[in-house]
């Protein structure tokens, strides 16, 4: 995939852009730039296609919910890599005009997105980006949710059929919250890390 346009609107929104051919390319990336330091993860499939979690904890001091020491449980954590210096997600949509989507369940996130941490990295597959911020956002409900409900094993209606987004009310519903990133946030620096493969939802 071409990067220019994307690369070219998240830089003039004030985003710091990489880009890798592979996951893998990516990955190493990441684990040279990030040493010695606390990292939070948030909840991200692609993260964990990338290997990330046993890459980092090797030099740093990582909080990953999806990985519970025993004794720990999951909302100590979230908030333990909330207060990181370093916080990894990735994005449920990215428009080619350069804002950043997330939809979230519990916030632990979205809330990273903006405030909190040094740095904020967000690592996103090809096929994460879409030309418009509106085909990014309909991406991000009728792709990245139904598919995350479906792993969560949730009774919402976009999990049951698989297709699109309800607008439920469902008592499990996943989508309680929308962040749009329009301009990088002014108290950390956030990098895209953009992988030329297409990795999680």
């Amino acid at each position: 995939m071409d990067f220019t346009n994307v690369t070219k609107a998240l830089t003039a929104r004030g985003f710091k852009v990489s880009s890798f051919e592979t996951a893998k390319e990516a990955a190493e990336y990441l684990n040279t730039q990030i040493d010695g330091a606390t990292v939070g993860f948030g909840g991200s499939i692609t993260l964990e296609e990338l290997g990330l979690y046993a890459l980092l904890s090797g030099h740093n001091t990582v909080f990953s919910h999806w990985h519970l020491p025993e004794g720990v449980d999951a909302a100590a954590l979230r908030a333990q890599a909330a207060g990181s210096e370093h916080y990894l997600l990735s994005a449920n949509g990215i428009a080619e005009t350069g804002e950043i989507i997330n939809i979230d369940g519990t916030g632990n996130r979205v809330s990273s997105s903006l405030y909190g941490h040094k740095r904020v990295w967000f690592v996103v597959g090809s096929n994460k980006i879409a030309p418009t911020y509106d085909e990014a956002l309909w991406r991000a409900r009728n792709i990245a949710a139904p598919k995350n409900a479906q792993r969560l094993g949730v009774k919402t209606p976009c999990a049951v059929n698989g297709d699109r987004c309800y607008d439920c009310k469902s008592p499990q519903r996943i989508c309680r919250g929308l962040v749009v990133l329009w301009e990088a946030i002014r108290s950390c620096e956030t990098e895209v890390v953009l992988v030329d493969e297409p990795l999680g939802y």
